[in-house]
C-alpha cells in the first residue's frame, strides 16, 4: 500500500478577481516576485467556482460592489486590492464582503509579496484534503448512505476523515453511521463560528472512532446554518484531515454552495426512475454551475428497466457508478451498523473504487 505521503497533493493557486487591466499588471507582477502563478477571473460570476477552494483571494476593488450583489460567501484569507482613491468607503465594504485585509498599492506591495509567497510552489497550506460533496437528486435516494459508506471507506484506508452533514433536515448522520450516542459537539454549538477555526481543536470536539471525525446535528431545535461557519469548517477540514465528504441538501442554500464549491468532486445519487431522474435534472441545474467535476451515481432497482447509461445521459453528466439493491445493508442501518463497514457488497466495492480513484490509496485495508 502507497504511504500517505505519496498521495498527489491537489496543486491550488491563489485567486485574482479583478476587470481592471492595470490593477492585474500590478498583481501578476507581485505574484511572480513572491514565487507564485495565480488563477484569474475577470468577475464574481467567473470565480464561483474556485472561490471557496482557492487558498488566497485577491478581490480587485473595482469588483467590489459586484461582489456583494453576487452574494459571494464569505470564506479566509480575502483581501481586497487596489489603489489609493478606490476604496470609497473602504474598510466599510471590506467589512461587508468580509474582506480580512485592504491592500493599497504601492503600499502594500511587499506585503502582497509575502503572501503570494506563502502559497507558492512549495507551500501548499494544508490544501491537499481531497473533498467530496454528495446529494440525492431526489429525496430518500441515498445520498447519504453514500456519504457515509464513503467516509468509512477513507478511514478504513487510514486517511484522516471529516464526514460533514451539511442537510438540517436529513436526520442526522451520526444516525447513518450509528454514532447518536457518542459525545462532541454538533452544529449547533459551532454556527456562531467565523474566520480560522483551530483545526487539531475542532477535530478533538467531534465525535469520532478511530481516522473518522463527524460534524451532524443534534435532535433539538432546527436552527439556520450560515455560510461563514461552513466556510470556516472547511478551512479547518482542508488543514487537519485528508479525506472530507460533506453530504448536501438538494436545496442548496449559501452554507452549501460554500462545501459545493469547495468540492474537488462531487456526485448526485439518482434512482433508476424516469420521475427520479426528472428531479434529479432540477436539482443538477442549480448545482452544476458551482461544481467543475460533476458526475451521477445511479441506484436500482430499475421498475421500469430505465438503464444507468439513459439517466447518465438525461442530464447530461458522466456515470461514476451504480449500486443495486442490498437488503442486508437496509437492515444493518436500522440495527446502528455503518454503512460498507464491513467492506463487502456493492455500496462498499464503489466507495472503495470512489476513494482509490481520488487519493491513489487502496481503500481495502480492515478498520
Amino acid at each position: 500500500m502507497p504511504s500517505r505521503t505519496s498521495v498527489p497533493p491537489i496543486r491550488r493557486l491563489p485567486l485574482v478577481v479583478t476587470g481592471d487591466d492595470d490593477l492585474l499588471d500590478d498583481v501578476l507582477r507581485l505574484a511572480a516576485a513572491g514565487g507564485t502563478e495565480v488563477e484569474l477571473a475577470a468577475d464574481p460570476a467567473a470565480a464561483r467556482t474556485r472561490w471557496q477552494p482557492a487558498p488566497l483571494v485577491l478581490l480587485g476593488a473595482d469588483q467590489a460592489q459586484s461582489c456583494l450583489r453576487a452574494r459571494m460567501p464569505q470564506r479566509p484569507r480575502l483581501v481586497l486590492v487596489g489603489r489609493a482613491g478606490q476604496f470609497d468607503p473602504g474598510w466599510q465594504i471590506a467589512e461587508l464582503i468580509g474582506a480580512e485585509h485592504v491592500a493599497m498599492l504601492p503600499a502594500a506591495e511587499p506585503w502582497l509579496v509575502d503572501r503570494f509567497a506563502e502559497h507558492g510552489p512549495d507551500r501548499l497550506d494544508g490544501v491537499g484534503a481531497r473533498f467530496v460533496a454528495v446529494f440525492g437528486g431526489r429525496g430518500g435516494a441515498g445520498a447519504s448512505v453514500l456519504a457515509g459508506g464513503l467516509a468509512v471507506t477513507a478511514a478504513r484506508a487510514r486517511l484522516r476523515t471529516l464526514l460533514v452533514d451539511a442537510d438540517p433536515l436529513g436526520g442526522g448522520l451520526d444516525l447513518v453511521l450509528g454514532w447518536e450516542q457518542l459525545e462532541g459537539l454538533r452544529w449547533p454549538s459551532l454556527t456562531g463560528a467565523d474566520g480560522r477555526v483551530d483545526a487539531p481543536a475542532l477535530v478533538q470536539a467531534l465525535p469520532s472512532r478511530g481516522d473518522l471525525v463527524v460534524l451532524s446535528w443534534d435532535r433539538g431545535e432546527m436552527l439556520p446554518l450560515p455560510a461563514a461557519a461552513m466556510a470556516a469548517t472547511v478551512d479547518a477540514a482542508r488543514r487537519g484531515r485528508d479525506f472530507v465528504v460533506v453530504d448536501l441538501p438538494r436545496q442548496l442554500d449559501d452554507a452549501a454552495l460554500v462545501a459545493l464549491q469547495a468540492a474537488d468532486q462531487a456526485f448526485v445519487v439518482v434512482p433508476a426512475e424516469l420521475r427520479a431522474t426528472a428531479a434529479a435534472a432540477r436539482v443538477v441545474a442549480a448545482a452544476a454551475p458551482h461544481c467543475a467535476a460533476l458526475s451521477v451515481v445511479v441506484r436500482g432497482p430499475a421498475p421500469g428497466r430505465l438503464r444507468a447509461t439513459e439517466v447518465a445521459r438525461a442530464l447530461g453528466l458522466p456515470l461514476a457508478g451504480t449500486l443495486r439493491p442490498e437488503p442486508g445493508l437496509c437492515r444493518g442501518l436500522e440495527r446502528g451498523e455503518a454503512p460498507a463497514a464491513a467492506g463487502k457488497g456493492p455500496l462498499a466495492a464503489l466507495c472503495q473504487r470512489i476513494v482509490t480513484d481520488l487519493t491513489g490509496v487502496p481503500a481495502t485495508g480492515a478498520a
